[in-house]
């Protein structure tokens, strides 16, 4: 058998192979932008009915005031069925009813006491009960023409974002570790296929996409190409090991960060491309050992993995002054040093001397919000 034609896992599941570049179909990238709506789904800006009402009564009156402006302007052009000249209530009167859809019948208000009535009570109801009527209707279908530029806009300037293909348990915490840490919500774009998690995550002002993460046409929607950092948070290790695959192929500078549940598939992982690779089942199951015999080890370590509150572990860039001196002795509790892409701990012998243009990892104090 070709050994591009399947590969067989130790989940006990054949992959895939790859394909022949003119057997590709991308389906959702030969989509134009306006028939990806309900795929890509741009985060709303969210106003109350009250202010979309006050907002709808506020166009109308515009409307109407340029209607009279216009009609006196040229009122020499209009006659009234006295005769007599057009004045500004004439205007306005004729006006409302035709902005109405009124029209003319066998009764009309001569009196000026029933065109007052008209233009004070009458059209605001009138204009009330088409709000009603018309408003919903016409916002749901101005919304997808809404959509549909915010994802072409989207689409054309997306750049260093982060994808997070997974929005379970997982993927939930992640996207709060990256708020926390200042990543803007609409620099965040979640890839799955279950419509709940794809509400929560919008609720967020996140920008999700509809579909399996193992599609290479979907991640390609998601921008993964031009994004900074990919999260791998499927269910299941398979599938981690099958998005992995794809979104290296697509994004071949990414930092990718996965998750996986068994250690023993971590080097799957690795050689799929990811960078880093978290051990979710193991991880857990040492916190709980150590929590029945040493507890506050376990309560700082929740402490430091919480972002907005307590202490908390960060990245900087060191000081000029810092330069040549010991991590060890600066006032910061530094864990380790970040050179070339390289970590290495405090007590490291390549992290005895700070370099030029090092990160150092270290223990930051956190404002309680």
């Amino acid at each position: 058998m070709d050994k591009h034609t399947s590969r067989t896992t130790r989940f006990g599941r054949s992959l895939p192979g790859r394909r022949s570049d003119s057997t590709l179909t991308d389906r959702l990238t030969d989509r134009p932008d306006h028939a990806l709506v309900g795929v890509v789904r741009m985060p709303a800006t969210a106003v109350g009915p009250v202010k979309s009402i006050i907002r709808r009564i506020i166009g109308a009156s515009l409307a109407l005031a340029i209607t009279v402006l216009l009609v006196y302007i040229d009122r020499g052009g209009y006659s009234d069925t006295d005769g007599t000249p057009l004045s500004v209530l004439d205007a306005l009167y004729y006006a409302t009813v035709s902005l109405s859809t009124t029209g003319y019948g066998d009764i009309a208000p001569v009196s000026t006491s029933a065109r007052l009535v008209n233009v004070l009570v009458i059209t605001p109801l009138r204009v009330l009960f088409l709000i009603v009527l018309v408003g919903t209707t016409l916002e749901v279908l101005t919304e997808r023409s809404r959509q549909a530029l915010k994802i072409q806009h989207w689409r054309s300037r997306v750049r260093d974002h982060v994808v997070v293909i997974g929005y379970g348990t997982k993927g939930r915490a992640a996207v709060t570790a990256l708020l926390g840490d200042g990543v803007e919500a609409g620099n965040i774009v979640v890839v799955d296929t279950e419509p709940t998690a794809l509400e929560a995550a919008s609720s967020l002002g996140l920008v999700t996409v509809n579909g399996s993460g193992t599609r290479s046409d979907v991640l390609r929607v998601a921008g993964i190409p031009r994004a900074r950092a990919v999260v791998v948070a499927p269910p299941r290790d398979d599938t981690a090991v099958l998005v992995t695959l794809t979104s290296r192929e697509l994004a071949p500078k990414a930092q990718i960060v996965a998750a996986v549940r068994e250690a023993e598939n971590v080097h799957l992982l690795r050689q799929s491309g990811a960078d880093s690779v978290v051990i979710s089942s193991e991880t857990s199951g040492r916190l709980l050992g150590m929590a029945t015999s040493t507890p506050s080890v376990v309560e700082m370590f929740e402490d430091l993995l919480s972002p907005d509150l307590g202490l908390a572990i960060a990245e900087r860039e060191v000081d000029r002054t810092e330069v040549g001196g010991s991590p060890r002795h600066l006032s910061d509790i530094v864990l380790g040093l970040v050179r070339d892409g390289q970590l290495y701990r405090v007590d490291a012998p390549e992290a005895d001397a700070i370099e030029e243009g090092d990160r150092l990892l270290y223990v930051k104090k956190v404002a309680n919000s």
